[in-house]
């Protein structure tokens, strides 16, 4: 698959007759005066590290888990607007994320290709014409197959609730979390004006750094969003009570990133029985919380492999760090994960993938 996100193309010509159609509804939008107003920044990057590929998402915490073989790749799209940030996303393995959106933020996520297969989050099968919205803060896993693409929206969740009262009518007393099947024409526009922003970023970012342009965009972009959600057939509309097993999980985890964890200890610790955490891990993940453990330590190493100093660590200290004593299993199992031997990957001279805003 070509590294690019199979973007529907976006010319000139049609950027210009979007920025124009944005520029002349503004005109006439709301005055949302009160609050945040930072200076827009776009930014486009390409990666070959999830760990970096984590840090693009500055709006909440995101961790990654590669969950397929071969060589990862992943390019993203960030247009951080005046008071709404919007992302697009593309990776090329099956992955598994885990992202915790704090209190007093709302983020509306959903599939970009119509075509695509579809992608779980929080446990459920969301697919193309679908949303899943999260409203002040929240934590789920969200898992793609190979060649994902998905995009969001996020804001203050005063700003959601504000456009919604204004432009809706109403307050729609979203749930923590809601999950949405909009109406075809409505969803249409949400892609379309994501969509003609990602490609003013992508070809023309000084058009789109423009305040007045990106407070354009950002009215048009919460109109779309509240039409989705005015229209939309509530699929979902509660907190499940099983989701906080796997935030204890996902916090254990995080917490002990440096000791081997074991299944027994990480049940005992969380307050669960093993069967439950599987059939959570299952509904959640897409897999065990062996496999889970044992993919989240492999890539431990092999960020440790890929930031290390080879004329100062070898490969059998770093894989001990991580409690892989048969140094025979780990490279065939590392070689048949990632396409390559430990040695080449600490041997590999590394670019910072770093991306600087525009």
């Amino acid at each position: 698959m070509d590294l690019a996100m199979d973007y529907q193309p976006t010319t000139m010509a049609v950027m210009s007759k979007w920025t124009a159609q944005v520029m002349g509804c503004h005109s006439g939008a709301l005055d949302y005066s009160a609050g945040s107003h930072a200076m827009p920044s776009v930014a486009v990057q390409t990666f070959t590290d999830p760990c970096e590929y984590e840090t693009f998402t500055c709006d909440a915490q995101h961790r990654v888990v590669i969950a397929g073989r071969g060589s990862y790749q992943a390019r993203t799209v960030r247009m951080d607007l005046q008071r709404i940030l919007m992302r697009r996303a593309w990776q090329s393995l099956p992955s598994v994320s885990h992202l915790a959106i704090p209190t007093g933020r709302s983020a509306v996520c959903f599939p970009l290709d119509a075509d695509q297969i579809s992608a779980m989050w929080r446990g459920r099968e969301v697919l193309p014409g679908e949303m899943f919205v999260v409203h002040s803060g929240g934590d789920f896993h969200n898992r793609t197959d190979e060649g994902g693409q998905w995009a969001s929206v996020s804001m203050a969740s005063e700003t959601l609730d504000t456009y919604m009262r204004d432009v809706a009518g109403s307050d729609l007393k979203l749930a923590d979390v809601t999950h949405v099947r909009s109406s075809g024409a409505a969803m249409a526009r949400l892609l379309a004006v994501h969509q003609a922003a990602a490609g003013l970023a992508e070809t023309a970012p000084d058009i789109l750094l423009r305040p007045e342009v990106a407070k354009a965009f950002e009215g048009k972009v919460m109109a779309a969003v509240v039409d989705c959600l005015a229209g939309a057939v509530m699929l979902e509309r509660h907190r499940s009570t099983r989701q906080p097993i796997m935030r204890r999980f996902e916090e254990l985890l995080e917490a002990d990133q440096d000791r081997i964890l074991h299944i027994p200890d990480v049940c005992s610790a969380i307050g669960v029985s093993e069967r439950t955490l599987r059939h959570r891990c299952i509904e959640h993940l897409g897999m065990s919380p062996y496999r889970y453990l044992q993919l989240r330590r492999m890539h431990q190493v092999r960020r440790a492999l890929s930031i290390a100093d080879a004329k100062a660590k070898t490969v059998t200290e770093i894989a001990t760090d991580y409690g892989y004593w048969e140094l025979g299993r780990f490279s065939v199992a590392y070689k048949r994960l990632f396409g390559e031997s430990p040695s080449t990957t600490l041997g590999r001279e590394t670019g910072s993938n770093a991306a600087a805003p525009r």
